[in-house]
């Protein structure tokens, strides 16, 4: 498992992934490299169906009876303060034994401590409202969090779409899928008894979804009207402890025709056997629970149908366009674009207020977006794009994250180039945990820290530890500073010039970290190029290292004016970083590329020579140390805003309970 190997502290990963396109198997690898990595990890989950699941595909996996033998907790709902079980659960969350715990709504509670929380991961989180969410940034202060959605909600997918939360698209689907078959329409008994016998004809399975539990009962009788003989079982929130859980269990053993059930189903439930769907009342659901069900079928090599069935008497403006949109948007992998949609009907929403959905129309779409990025731009400040990983390329492999070594059977293999000695830390998992510490550290000022701690601890550090430790402070200056690949290019002369490439770094970015340095000068030896597409003058600029320069031409920022036309092309540039910046360590010679297209940072006549590592630490680290700590100072900066902004919110309700409560005071003194 080597999924997000590279996860920096605290992170936050918004992953959009259609219904059925391995949600599940994302969340297990990244709760894996949690809880290796020396941390407790967790899931929560929206539904207790939901989680139920999850808890059994986890178990099955990674569990006690797994190779990796983690052990997994479930907390379900009913498991309160005041139960031996939930007691006795939130104590063993509290002292560590747990390393992956899923619950729903529970993980919330004020009650629950963990041990260590490294990673939170959210599933369907369009499910969630405007209070769970803040309790979440409580619960998530300085950890990472992986939320995963197939329909993210209007100010969710706005966030995304603006560059406030980094996102990631999955939009292939599994080997052998098709899309699934959809129908909108009126109600009718014919359409129930021909698709239901349709489905019943090839020995499948059917969902029948109504919207309200109060007409569970009445659309039983009816599909019992058509086929008496069928076989239907229930399910839905207001059961007993679990029973819904256990007639969704049953239905997928099989034996059962019909689940009728309200949309408690709409999340994690995945029987393959089960290939159409019919929805009563297609009109009072929303965008993204319409595409959830409609998920809930085809999941396997067989066709799948999904039926909206709409009142006609009830449909408003707003349902017939989310219909509309759901009976166009069928093809696979169409999960973001019906969020899309869904953005354009309900609007944005607040991005710091209450509001999940909003009236963004109301200045136009286009507008909001450029007025909502040029805010984000000026209060980025150093906005580098923190790289997972830089691929150098430099003779005998200096600087290297990776060697070649030979297995037990003689195989040539590549394993990670940080290895602490046997002999240094004896202990196996405390060596474990030390490792990943220092692979993940995202600066030098972590990685010192860490080693002052070993020293203390184990003793003075070996010299082949220090060799190796350099190569870790030289990856965490390169993350830091957008260097996502390191080699050597001839230049005019015939000699080699050590050329980095950062593909997100732009002239204010410079200018800014310039501003900040001591002597306000790049180190001698550390030159900057700037392709002319970047620069004010429109001419490839060369930044000496060691020299003055007029700063506020660097930090001028033209593509800030709200008036300019490069808005599109600023936004295309910036996704073609993030392109160039995943695909660089696939790269094995720097004649693969062409760097004159990148800005890039430069050490002329750098040559073959040895000790290339010390050479490199020496330019860059300072430059990262200067950048590091103006972005915790922006962080921190960002961190006071936002609570001086909530108790600010606090006091304006207060002040609106007190002159509600005065005024109907007064008016009941005045009646």
């Amino acid at each position: 498992m080597n999924f997000l190997p590279n996860l920096n502290f605290p992170e936050i990963i918004f992953c959009v992934l259609n219904s059925s396109f391995g949600k599940t198997e994302v969340a297990i690898r990244a709760l894996y490299r949690a809880v290796i990595n020396g941390h407790q990890a967790a899931m929560l989950a929206p539904t207790g169906v939901l989680a139920s699941q999850h808890y059994k595909n986890i178990m099955k996996r990674v569990g006690e009876d797994s190779e990796f033998n983690l052990k997994v907790g479930l907390l379900r709902g009913g498991m309160t303060t005041n139960s031996k079980a939930g007691r006795e659960m939130r104590e063993r969350i509290k002292n560590g034994y747990y390393d992956i715990i899923i619950g729903t709504h529970a993980l919330l509670s004020r009650s629950l401590q963990f041990k260590d929380l490294g990673l939170l991961v959210v599933d369907e989180e369009q499910r969630f409202g405007v209070k769970q969410k803040e309790r979440l940034k409580l619960i998530c202060d300085g950890i990472d969090v992986l939320t995963l959605s197939a329909t993210p909600i209007p100010r969710t997918l706005q966030m995304s779409l603006s560059g406030i939360r980094d996102t990631s698209t999955i939009r292939s689907p599994p080997p052998m899928r098709k899309s699934t078959k959809t129908f909108v329409t009126s109600f009718g008994e014919d359409i129930i008894k021909e698709a239901i016998g349709q489905e019943l004809a090839r020995n499948g399975q059917c969902y029948y979804v109504v919207p309200r539990i109060a007409m569970l009962d009445e659309a039983e009788e009816k599909i019992r009207e058509c086929f008496p003989d069928i076989k239907i079982v229930q399910a839905h929130g207001r059961m007993g402890r679990n029973k819904a859980e256990e007639n969704v269990s049953k239905f997928a053993e099989g034996g059962i025709d019909v689940l009728l059930a309200t949309t408690v189903i709409e999340n994690g439930v995945d029987i393959p056997s089960v290939n159409t769907i019919i929805i009563q009342d297609s009109q009072n659901f929303g965008m993204s629970t319409l595409y959830q069900l409609r998920g809930r079928v085809g999941r396997s090599d067989l066709q799948g149908y999904a039926y909206f069935l709409h009142n006609e008497e009830k449909v408003t403006e707003q349902s017939v366009m989310r219909l509309q949109a759901i009976g166009e948007l069928h093809e696979l992998g169409s999960g973001f674009d019906v969020a899309n949609r869904d953005l354009e009907i309900r609007g944005a929403g607040s991005l710091l207020g209450t509001e999940q959905s909003g009236a963004a129309a109301r200045v136009g779409f286009d507008l909001y977006m450029r007025m909502l990025k040029k805010s984000i731009r000026q209060l980025r400040g150093l906005d580098l794009p923190l790289v997972p990983r830089t691929n150098i390329l430099l003779p005998k492999g200096q600087g290297s994250m990776e060697v070649k070594t030979k297995d037990e059977s003689g195989k040539t293999i590549s394993v990670h180039a940080f290895q602490i000695p046997e002999s240094y830390i004896p202990d196996e998992d405390e060596r474990q945990v030390a490792e990943s510490a220092v692979r993940l550290a995202e600066s030098s000022t972590t990685l010192v820290e860490l080693t002052n701690k070993w020293k203390d601890d184990y003793g003075p550090l070996p010299a082949a530890l220090q060799a190796k430790l350099k190569t870790m402070h030289l990856h965490a200056c390169t993350r830091r500073l957008g260097i996502d690949l390191i080699g050597l290019v001839e230049n005019e002369e015939g000699e080699l010039d050590c050329v980095m490439r950062s593909t997100g770094l732009r002239p204010r970015h410079w200018g800014k970290i310039l501003s900040l340095m001591p002597k306000r000068v790049a180190p001698k030896g550390l030159d900057v190029m700037f392709p002319a597409r970047f620069t004010i003058s429109g001419d490839e600029e060369e930044i000496v290292g060691g020299k003055r320069i007029d700063l506020k031409k660097l930090l001028e920022d033209p593509s800030l004016d709200e008036d300019n036309d490069r808005w599109d092309a600023l936004d295309e540039e910036e996704v073609e970083a993030m392109k160039e910046i995943a695909s660089a360590y696939s790269i094995r010679k720097m004649d693969e590329i062409d760097v004159e297209l990148h800005p890039r940072f430069v050490i002329k006549n750098f040559g073959r020579r040895k000790q290339a590592v010390d050479r490199l630490l020496k330019v860059l680290l300072p430059i990262a140390r200067t950048v590091y700590q103006q972005q915790e100072t922006e962080k921190e900066n960002a961190k006071n805003a936002v609570e001086l902004r909530n108790k600010r919110m606090l006091l304006e309700q207060r002040k609106k309970l007190s002159d509600e409560a005065e005024n109907k005071k007064f008016s009941m003194y005045g009646s």
